[in-house]
């Protein structure tokens, strides 16, 4: 059997949170990220998942960039307060991932299983940032849905789905275990009775 029992818990003690900050990843372990990432569930083996990388300097750019962009189409969420947050944020983020979805029209793999496999893919990104120490979330806040910023991080919305930012860090601080529901609250089991 290749999962160990310390392997599990581990996948079963990971969480998402917003409160990382530097260090990030080295290159050899962003490299081990993205990797893992490619070994996603991917029907047709279309491999619609696509990443861009920003880190350094270039994060804040991308705060510059889309916040811009946001206030551009006049969405009233966009206050000085939620600037100043988005920003303070960004400030203390080493790495974010922007992630795409390239669709393919051809009619043989539906585009939900498309997406599927990218949220896969992602799932796979946030297990290995865990399994590697640090720690991530997944937003699809600061303009996911502005064209402009789909664009400027070059995804053509003809070919691509923006699906948001994955933040990458060190762990800002410590935080108590996730509580999650037991599982029985959300599985029945079919038995095949009742069939005529």
């Amino acid at each position: 059997m290749m999962t160990s029992t310390t392997s599990l818990q581990a996948l079963m003690s990971r969480r998402s949170t917003k409160l990382v900050r530097g260090p990030g990843p080295s290159d050899e372990e962003l490299a081990q990220i993205l990797q893992a990432a490619m070994s996603a569930p991917d029907h047709g083996a279309l491999r619609p998942w696509r990443y861009v990388v920003i880190r350094g300097e270039a994060v804040g750019k991308l705060a510059d960039m889309a916040i811009a962009a946001v206030k551009r189409t006049g969405d009233p969420r966009m206050t000085p307060e939620k600037e100043k947050n988005n920003r303070a944020w960004l400030a203390q983020v080493p790495l974010v991932l922007g992630v795409a979805q390239k669709s393919f029209f051809d009619g043989k793999i539906p585009e939900h299983e498309q997406m599927l496999a990218v949220g896969a893919s992602v799932m796979n990104v946030l297990n290995a940032v865990h399994m590697l120490g640090y720690a991530a979330f997944w937003s699809t806040g600061l303009g996911t849905n502005v064209p402009d910023v789909q664009e400027a991080l070059g995804f053509d919305p003809l070919e691509y789905r923006f699906l948001g930012f994955v933040a990458i860090g060190t762990l800002a601080a410590d935080l108590p275990p996730m509580q999650r529901p037991d599982f029985r609250e959300f599985v029945t089991e079919w038995t095949g009775e009742g069939l005529a």
